[in-house]
């Protein structure tokens, strides 16, 4: 794994945009599924390269993730490398990102119907905590996705000083 570079943001806005398909089309609403063309993930790809780290397999890109503060915001990986465990790997990375940035915990929102995101985190020890309305930005606003907040600590500091 490494932080992403401009050079990547083609292929990260392309498993991007297939990866949020497989997701997210017939659980979210037509109006988002309209708003989010396989250009506008090459505008949101570049916009967020400095907190986007990338999975490599042979020396290209298999996969990856991005980091907001506290968030999981993304986790992708292209079909070819699903299975493999690229995914485990880049959640591994991102719990370390926070971790290192002085959270506790994180947390990441998975839209209702995406079953299989839903078990892969719970698999990894991530805590459905509830139904929350996600706000998806979209380059006329926000569209509210129905969704479920998981959270995980990732850090032990907390633990330690109650000792």
């Amino acid at each position: 794994m490494r932080p992403a570079a401009n050079a990547d943001v083609p292929v990260v806005a392309s498993i991007w945009f297939r990866g949020w398909r497989d997701g997210h089309v017939g659980h979210v609403s037509d109006e988002l599924v309209s708003a989010r063309t396989e250009a506008s993930f090459r505008l949101r790809a570049a916009r967020r390269v400095a907190d986007t780290t990338v999975a490599t397999v042979d020396g290209a890109v298999a996969g990856f993730i991005m980091v907001g503060e506290d968030e999981v915001e993304q986790v992708y990986v292209a079909r070819a490398h699903r299975g493999g465990g690229v995914a485990a790997a880049l959640l591994a990375g991102a719990e370390e990102i926070i971790a290192s940035n002085g959270h506790e915990s994180a947390w990441l929102a998975v839209v209702s119907g995406n079953a299989r995101a839903r078990r892969f985190y719970e698999r990894h020890g991530w805590i459905d905590t509830g139904l929350i309305d996600y706000l998806a930005a979209t380059e006329e606003g926000s569209v509210s996705i129905p969704a479920h907040r998981y959270n995980k600590r990732v850090t032990q500091n907390a633990d330690k000083e109650q000792r």
